[in-house]
């Protein structure tokens, strides 16, 4: 896969709830490694798309062998459209060991 942000792979996969008061938990995935990801501005349209602080963001880098999943948390949101975001250090977990 190619490497770098596409907006087609940034879902919202549940909302912040009525109001907006509980964070919203988004999913993405592409070639990137976690450490790309949390650059302020990868995500450029966050913003309009309505991430907002505290919000939570689960990343699989999908040419990562064994897969990796790294979560971040959403630690400022541009005012100025699109919306970049700047995104917490990553907690990445490794998606295939199974020990039994």
């Amino acid at each position: 896969m190619a490497a770098g942000y596409t907006a087609a792979n940034l879902h919202q996969v549940v909302s912040g709830g009525i109001g907006g008061g509980a964070p919203a938990i988004w999913t993405h995935h592409s070639a990137d490694a976690a450490s790309l990801v949390r650059v302020t501005g990868y995500i450029t349209d966050g913003g309009n798309r309505g991430m907002k602080v505290n919000d939570i963001l689960i990343h699989y880098d999908d040419d990562a062998s064994p897969p990796l999943f790294s979560t971040f948390s959403v630690v400022t949101v541009s005012a100025t459209s699109p919306g970049a975001v700047d995104l917490s250090d990553a907690v990445t977990i490794a998606g295939s060991a199974n020990s039994d």
